[in-house]
C-alpha cells in the first residue's frame, strides 16, 4: 500500500468515526457565552480571533458542538466523486448520495436558487452575517461539488441543483459594475468587491453552462472574470479585494482565483485569460512557497503555515500541473 493511499485511508476513517461532523476556525460566535457577548463588530472580531488563534482547543468548554458545515459537507461530496473515479468501488456511491442529502438539508431557504452560508455567525473586516446566510463562496463549492456527483452518476437531479445555484449567483448577489464588467457581491447583504468569491461564482456560471450552453451563463461569467482580469497586478497577484482594508495577498485565495479561471478556459474551449493564468500561477509558485516546498499563507511572510493554503495548494498545482514541471515537484514535496 502506497503512502498516500494509507494516509487518505487513515483520514476516512477518523471522518467517519466523527460523522462528517467537526469545529471551524471561525466558529467562536456558536458558543452561547461568546454569543452572548459580542455584540458588537470589535467583540464579535475579538472572540472570532482570539479563538482562532489560541494554541489550545478551549471549544468543548465554552459550549461549542462539532456540527455539519455546509461547506465541508460539499468538499467531502466531490472527493468521494473522485475516489470513486479513481478506485471504481461501489462503497462510494451511498456515500456520495448521502452527502447530497446532508446539502439539501442544510440550504439556505428563500432565495432565487440554490444556495448555503455557514453554520455559524461570521464577522469579517467589512460586514456580518448571520448563521446560514448564504455566500457565493460556499454555493459555488458545493454546485461544483453537484457537478462532480452529476459526472460521476449522470443523475440530472445533480446537473438541475448546480443549475439552479446559478439562478441565486445571477440574482440574489449584487454586482458592481466597471463599463461593462462587474464583480459579484460575496453575500446578498453586502456590496464588497472580492476578487476570489466573484471568480468563485463565475466558474461555477462557466461550468454548468459547459453543460447547458445558455448565454446568460457564459456572458455573466466573461464579464466576472474580465474585471478580476483587469484588476491583476503587474506582477501576477490579486490583492483580496479592491477596499482599502483588503490589500493582502494570500495563498488559497489566490488559488481560488486560478482553478475559476481554469474552470472558464476549459469549460469555453477558450484561450481568452492564458496570460493571466501563466502570470498568476508564476506569481503563485514563486511566492507561496518555501524553498522545502512548505506552503506560505502570505506572499511576503512564511507564516502563519496554514493547513488550507497547504490543502488548497494541492488542488491548484494538480489542475495547473500542465503550466511546467514545477507545480509537479511541488505536489510531490507537500504529498
Amino acid at each position: 500500500m502506497t503512502l498516500a493511499k494509507a494516509t487518505i485511508q487513515k483520514l476516512d476513517s477518523y471522518l467517519e468515526r466523527e460523522n462528517f461532523k467537526g469545529y471551524d476556525c471561525y466558529d467562536a460566535l456558536n458558543s452561547p457565552i461568546l454569543s452572548a457577548i459580542s455584540l458588537t463588530k470589535f467583540i464579535r472580531t475579538l472572540s472570532i480571533q482570539s479563538l482562532k488563534r489560541l494554541p489550545i482547543n478551549l471549544r468543548p468548554i465554552l459550549g461549542i458542538r462539532k456540527e455539519y458545515n455546509p461547506k465541508g459537507l460539499g468538499l467531502f461530496l466531490s472527493a468521494s466523486c473522485r475516489l470513486y473515479q479513481q478506485t471504481h468501488d461501489d462503497k462510494y456511491l451511498p456515500r456520495i448520495h448521502r452527502f447530497v442529502e446532508l446539502l439539501q438539508s442544510c440550504e439556505s431557504k428563500g432565495y432565487s436558487g440554490s444556495c448555503w452560508g455557514y453554520n455559524f455567525d461570521w464577522q469579517s473586516r467589512v460586514f456580518f452575517l448571520p448563521k446560514y446566510t448564504p455566500t457565493v463562496v460556499n454555493t459555488a463549492f458545493i454546485g461544483h461539488a453537484f457537478l462532480d456527483a452529476y459526472e460521476v452518476t449522470r443523475e440530472n437531479q445533480f446537473l438541475n441543483t448546480a443549475r439552479s445555484a446559478c439562478d441565486f449567483i445571477l440574482t440574489d448577489l449584487y454586482r458592481t459594475p466597471f463599463g461593462d464588467r462587474f464583480c459579484f457581491s460575496y453575500s446578498p447583504l453586502d456590496r464588497t468587491v472580492v476578487h476570489n468569491a466573484s471568480t468563485l461564482g463565475a466558474g461555477l456560471l462557466a461550468r454548468v453552462n459547459g453543460l447547458t450552453s445558455e448565454p446568460i451563463l457564459i456572458d455573466s461569467a466573461t464579464n466576472a472574470l474580465q474585471f478580476t482580469a483587469d484588476h491583476q497586478n503587474p506582477d501576477g497577484s490579486w490583492f483580496y479585494g479592491e477596499g482599502q482594508n483588503q490589500k493582502w495577498i494570500d495563498s488559497f485565495h489566490t488559488g481560488f482565483i486560478l482553478e475559476s479561471f481554469d474552470h472558464f478556459q476549459r469549460s469555453s474551449k477558450s484561450s481568452a485569460f492564458d496570460s493571466h493564468i501563466k502570470n498568476g500561477y508564476e506569481f503563485y509558485v514563486s511566492h507561496f512557497f518555501l524553498k522545502n516546498g512548505t506552503p506560505k499563507y502570505y506572499s511576503d511572510q512564511s507564516y502563519p503555515i496554514d493547513i488550507h493554503s497547504a490543502a488548497q495548494a494541492i488542488v491548484t498545482l494538480s489542475k495547473l500541473a500542465m503550466l511546467d514541471e514545477r507545480s509537479k515537484q511541488l505536489l510531490i514535496s507537500l504529498t
